[in-house]
């Protein structure tokens, strides 16, 4: 049996400024731009990797939620706690200088860390926490 990542999500709650950051500032491609009533589902992925997207959601958008699941989420996003998403670099260390050059928020510097790579983080714009991960040999 053969079992491949197609797609993941992550709660953004400005479209905009999370099409900003996911294509400009980091280089993937939008694939695919939805709205429902007043919800918005922006598909984003690596051109290198184009059978896994990531789907930019808004917090609201599962049904089941009640206004207190909504206020948490709510709530954990404003404290940058709340999702998180790995990337694969080649350079950890150019990547870092570009991504802060474009003014995202640091979490990490570059560090080796014990586990087998070099990585560093950055939130977005709605507090997820990106993290660039480097093999290191």
């Amino acid at each position: 049996m053969d079992i491949r990542l197609s797609h993941t999500f992550l709660p953004v709650d400005d479209h905009d400024k999370a099409v900003g950051f996911y294509r400009d500032v980091l280089g993937l491609e939008v694939r695919s731009d939805v709205g429902y009533e007043k919800m918005r589902w922006v598909t984003v992925g690596s051109p290198s990797q184009p059978e896994v997207d990531i789907v930019l959601e808004p917090p609201a958008a599962n049904p089941g939620m009640s206004p207190a699941d909504r206020d948490a989420v709510a709530d954990l996003m404003a404290k940058g706690v709340y999702a998180r998403v790995v990337f694969w670099t080649d350079d950890c260390d150019a990547t870092f200088d570009r991504v802060r050059a474009a003014g995202a928020d640091v979490v990490q510097e570059p560090t080796d860390q014990p586990y087998g790579v070099r990585d560093c983080a950055f939130r977005d714009p709605a507090g997820n926490e990106v993290r660039f991960n480097q093999a290191r040999h």
